[in-house]
């Protein structure tokens, strides 16, 4: 089955960026939606950005303008930048694969195991 793996998070100061990455092992990541979801300590998990086969992206508003989603197929890969990091956007995040929804909605066919993101003020 498909598999997401996670990584490239870590602790940094309000300001600074940092740039995840996602790797599939999975057949399907050339052809399938890809998107980022996070989870703060007792909050739901949220949407933040998602990319389509034809490279098209979504985010959430309160990273637009800071945050970039893109894909390298030939890696199998997909990468988060962020950068402008607020305190708030301390979360474990996480990256997902085939949509069976809207791309907002948390209902998506395969996850990562998550990757934690600190931004300390």
């Amino acid at each position: 089955q498909v598999q997401l793996v996670e990584s490239g998070g870590g602790l940094v100061q309000a300001g600074g960026s940092l740039r995840l990455s996602c790797a599939s092992s999975g057949p399907t990541f050339n052809i399938n939606p890809m998107g980022w979801f996070r989870q703060a300590p007792g909050q739901e998990r949220e949407f933040v950005a998602a990319i389509t086969w034809n490279a098209r992206t979504y985010y959430v508003d309160s990273v637009k303008g800071r945050f970039t989603i893109s894909r390298e197929n030939a890696k199998n890969t997909v990468y988060l930048q962020m950068n402008s990091l607020k305190p708030e956007d301390t979360a474990v995040y996480y990256c997902a694969a085939d949509p069976r929804s809207d791309y907002t909605s948390v209902d998506w066919r395969f996850w990562g195991q998550g990757t934690q993101v600190t931004v300390s003020s």
